[in-house]
């Protein structure tokens, strides 16, 4: 049995840019308890790049294999337990015949909404330039749009000399994100958590 898990990110065609990507997610996937039973994680670039891999992961995948991707919701979720439906409105794309709704794991409403929220790591990682005044309330996080989420991260790190950028520097931070916060204040990420908890073995 393997797993493999298709991420949104790591779009630059340079090597370097995916290594990163998959380096920023292992290090929350282990945060979040699953070193020892790590997923193979595939840095796919663009959202439509990310359902094509996992198109054709989800093809080859032996019958007790996890395949699942990784993806951005771009838009608030109506339902986090659908996020099949959601794909279909947002996107129009279709669920494969043989897919279900424990496959999509959505950053919601973008892998910002994710960084923005854990104010101790931002802390930590960006010193005492940054501009805490210029982030959002820590309230209905998942219901902001992405580029006011992504806005905000830029304006609050723009005096610091590591000012937020997509990314190196984003996936940088990822790796430092508290799993226990943001399952607090955001519903689609404490879901993922769950799903992988019952799907990695």
């Amino acid at each position: 049995m393997s797993s493999t898990i298709f991420l949104e990110g790591g779009g630059d065609p340079s090597k370097e840019l995916q290594i990163r990507c998959r380096e920023g997610f292992r290090k929350l996937l282990e945060r979040c308890g699953f070193e020892g039973r790590m997923p193979r994680l595939s840095a796919c670039g663009g959202r439509n790049s990310t359902f094509e891999d996992f198109q054709t992961g989800l093809a080859a995948k032996g019958r007790h294999d996890y395949v699942a991707m990784m993806i951005d919701s771009e838009e608030a979720v109506v339902d986090e337990d659908a996020p099949w439906s959601h794909l279909k409105r947002r996107d129009d794309w279709d669920r494969p015949a043989d897919a279900t709704d424990d496959q999509v794991l959505l950053m919601t409403t973008c892998m910002e909404t994710w960084i923005i929220t854990d104010r101790a790591a931002l802390d930590s990682h960006y010193g005492k330039l940054l501009q805490v005044s210029a982030l959002p309330p820590l309230t209905e996080m998942e219901q902001r749009a992405r580029d006011d989420i992504q806005d905000s991260l830029i304006q609050a790190t723009r005096r610091c000399s590591n000012s937020y950028r997509k990314g190196k520097r984003s996936f940088e931070i990822l790796g430092k994100l508290s799993p226990e916060v943001l399952d607090k204040h955001l519903p689609t990420f404490k879901r993922a958590r769950k799903v992988l908890k019952q799907r990695l073995r």
